[in-house]
């Protein structure tokens, strides 16, 4: 049986430990045996070395040095990681090992609460199988993207709440690679409710599974 582990923590105000139930779900139906920990200390424990998959859960936050270190190692191994919104796109802004490993990290989401579209750009990618372009209601995230991401689907911006980025188009979903390890991140997921719209779980319900080990 595959392993999981769920650290959760950071800001609350994006409901965390809420989300990490709704993520716990989806990984034992899956066929996981998960692990939950509130905290970053969980990073540094050795054994995270032997898990099948890691999702992080925490916005904003410090991460010591030695857990850092510990998690990458562990990703560039062969442990998969992914993780949504700001539990994993914003979750340790003083760490750039960290966000080197994500692929991106967090800047602004210009109007914050806001109705935005999805693009669905690799239609052919089987974590996208199936899936249209969809209306969405959340906090539009404009981020700092890493080049060699292989960009699974974006968003445009109106200019609407910052007239100098009308029109960026900017990543929403991604997958890469991290040494032998496989990153999936997804912007989606502000709140635990968002786990209800159909396509936002389904992307990361894929993209979890593809980067598993």
């Amino acid at each position: 049986m595959r392993e999981a582990l769920i650290v959760w923590g950071g800001w609350s105000g994006h409901e965390p430990e809420e989300c990490s139930v709704i993520v716990k779900d989806i990984l034992e139906q899956e066929g996981f045996k998960v692990y939950v920990e509130h905290g970053t200390e969980a990073f540094a424990d050795p054994s995270i070395h032997d898990l099948s998959l890691i999702v992080p859960i925490m916005t904003m936050s410090k991460i010591e040095k030695e857990e850092v270190k510990n998690l990458t190692a562990a990703v560039e191994s062969g442990v998969g990681l992914a993780g949504y919104h700001g539990g994993a796109g914003d979750s340790f802004r003083d760490s750039v090992d960290y966000q080197f490993m994500v692929g991106g990290q967090w800047v602004a989401h210009p109007g914050n609460i806001i109705d935005y579209k999805v693009n669905i750009t690799r239609p052919d990618d089987p974590i996208m199988k199936g899936i249209e372009d969809f209306p969405y209601s959340s906090e539009q995230y404009y981020m700092h993207v890493d080049p060699s991401n292989e960009v699974l689907a974006t968003t445009t911006f109106t200019g609407d709440h910052a007239w100098w980025i009308d029109g960026v188009v900017m990543p929403v979903a991604w997958k890469r690679k991290y040494g032998e390890g496989k990153v999936f991140y997804s912007a989606l997921g502000h709140q635990a409710k968002e786990f209800a719209v159909p396509q936002m779980q389904t992307i990361f319900r894929r993209g979890a599974l593809w980067a598993a080990r």
